[in-house]
């Protein structure tokens, strides 16, 4: 498994395996422990897993949560997907900058995204599943949305998007959730 890390986001990480592939279609680790402790993630920190199953063009996100945030690992486990981190760390040489990239099911790669970072993605096949490893129970009291198409990160969504929850809807553009953050 080769470890990538992401340039435009400090701290964020690409876990691309090297799938078998034969006639009966492939084989791929997703997750290994002694990967992620090489480069200081422990594996043991995860809580909780979860699986998001999404049409084509629905868009999730962009989600933070206060206080002592979250750290994930995402993968596209069928289907693709383009998928969106925003660094709100403050203190991150950075701060603001944002990342894209096509996760698909065929390359099984998994993105490391640090705590205080905000994720959100786009399916581009129907379905599309995502699987996440969170460190942290959800608590929905911590939950911050911005606006997926927020003018000031200019995030150039490769569809229209065709379905989004109410909240992610109604999510207030970067400043609100910022100040939101702030007052922890």
């Amino acid at each position: 498994m080769k470890t990538t890390a992401v340039e435009r986001v400090d701290g964020a990480l690409l876990f691309q395996p090297a799938p078998h592939v034969d006639e009966r279609g492939f084989f791929s680790r997703t997750f290994d422990a002694k990967v992620a402790r090489s480069v200081g993630i422990d594996p043991a920190a995860f809580a909780q897993d979860s699986l998001s199953r999404s049409v084509r063009g629905v868009v999730r996100g962009l989600h933070v949560r206060r206080g002592a945030g979250e750290s994930k690992l995402v993968r596209c486990s069928y289907g693709a997907i383009y998928d969106v981190i925003v660094d709100l760390r403050p203190g991150s040489p950075t701060y603001l900058n944002w990342a894209s990239f096509e996760l698909t099911d065929t390359e099984q790669t998994s993105l490391y995204i640090p705590s205080g970072c905000a994720h959100g993605f786009q399916a581009l096949t129907d379905p599309a599943d995502v699987s996440y490893r969170i460190d942290r129970p959800h608590d929905p009291s911590e939950d911050i949305s911005i606006a997926f198409d927020d003018p000031e990160l200019a995030i150039p969504w490769p569809l229209p998007a065709t379905l989004m929850s109410g909240r992610d809807r109604a999510a207030p553009p970067l400043a609100a959730a910022l100040k939101q953050l702030a007052d922890r």
